[in-house]
């Protein structure tokens, strides 16, 4: 179990101390990644970024993901094919429920792109980071489209996941790092003694407070 958000990026941190003063970015999954991402660049005295990337959830169960997208010129788009043949999901409802958090990602650019440090990604060793993860679908999404800006390596960098979820996330990137992979697994937030929703304030925070020699 984690305190909170920052007790768990500082032991990811620790776990990824060797990748200091190597060339290194830290990518940051809103919201609740940013924190992780925070004390990780922190730490490692790198310069830290995000990645706008949203879970596509299911119709009234929000919670499960059938799939996520990342903005970018041609929003890279990850389908949990399981997910939607269960629960019977057609083209027309994913995709009207893919523009939806297009919508969402739009609003995030606009509130965050005066925080957003100007870093270019190629050839460089990501660290993708989280606060936790459930299906896998959202941080798959982030791998792909990063992959697509031609970096070096990418490093998964999450306090919990389940087990099967990291086994598969380690055939998409070149390392995972998950201080705790549970084989017996409900929620990521039950990995955390205080695990509040974050507002868009809580990240503007995190940026502000990195130190300007990381950037």
């Amino acid at each position: 179990m984690f305190k909170d958000r920052k007790d768990a990026g500082r032991a990811l941190a620790a776990a990824l101390l060797r990748y200091r003063g190597r060339d290194v970015v830290v990518v940051g999954l809103p919201r609740g990644g940013i924190p992780i991402a925070y004390e990780i660049a922190s730490a490692l005295d790198a310069p830290m970024t995000m990645v706008f990337v949203r879970k596509i959830g299911v119709p009234a169960m929000s919670e499960v993901a059938m799939g996520a997208v990342v903005d970018g010129p041609h929003p890279s788009i990850f389908k949990n094919d399981d997910i939607i043949r269960q629960t019977d999901i057609s083209d027309a409802v994913f995709q009207s429920a893919t523009d939806m958090e297009l919508k969402e990602i739009a609003r995030r650019r606009s509130v965050f792109k005066g925080i957003l440090p100007d870093i270019d990604i190629e050839g460089r060793t990501v660290i993708l980071a989280d606060d936790g993860i459930a299906t896998g679908a959202t941080m798959k999404a982030a791998a792909m489209a990063i992959r697509q800006c031609g970096v070096e390596r990418i490093i998964i960098a999450v306090p919990v996941a389940p087990a099967k979820v990291v086994a598969d996330l380690e055939d998409e990137v070149e390392e995972v790092v998950c201080l705790e992979a549970g084989l017996s697994f409900r929620a990521v937030g039950d990995f955390y003694f205080h695990f509040p929703q974050l507002s868009d304030e809580d990240v503007i925070r995190c940026f502000k407070q990195l130190a300007p020699a990381a950037h």
